[in-house]
């Protein structure tokens, strides 16, 4: 059986793809945190959704890219734009409210974990060009977040 661990990490560092070793406090590093945790949210509620179960797999293909160093290609390609348009459609149809609603439920959690990772993928932006589909795709994931949440109060 394989283990589980690698130890290679007890010193504070990581690796990103193609092994280039980066602190663990990286800016991409903890972007990918913030992504994971919002997947892992996302898999509570995934029934919701039809259209969660491709973001959930989305989410994975983005923290690939994220931890993709400089000058290096990612064969993993992106369909960012694609979910970003069903997205848009599904919250188009939406009847909501409008405004500011006092949040409840596991979805309004994901929505506000949500927001977290995309601040975390500004930064690493900013650092670190990242594909711009990435940051539009997880800015309307808090819109989509937010309109399935309504169905909870």
């Amino acid at each position: 059986m394989k283990k589980i661990y690698t130890k290679t990490g007890d010193e504070g560092m990581t690796s990103l793809r193609d092994g280039v070793r980066v602190c663990k406090d990286d800016p991409r590093i903890e972007a990918n945190g913030e992504i994971d945790m919002l997947n892992s949210l996302l898999g509570l509620f995934a029934e919701k959704s039809p259209l969660l179960a491709d973001i959930q797999r989305e989410l994975m293909v983005v923290m690939s890219h994220v931890a993709t160093p400089e000058g290096k290609d990612n064969p993993r390609q992106l369909h960012c734009d694609e979910l970003t348009e069903q997205m848009e459609r599904a919250i188009d149809a939406a009847s909501i409210s409008t405004g500011f609603v006092v949040p409840h439920g596991i979805v309004h959690v994901a929505r506000a974990q949500c927001r977290t990772a995309e601040r975390r993928l500004w930064t690493v932006h900013r650092l670190y060009p990242l594909n711009e589909s990435i940051l539009k795709m997880i800015n309307r994931l808090s819109d989509y977040l937010f309109v399935l949440g309504q169905g909870e109060e």
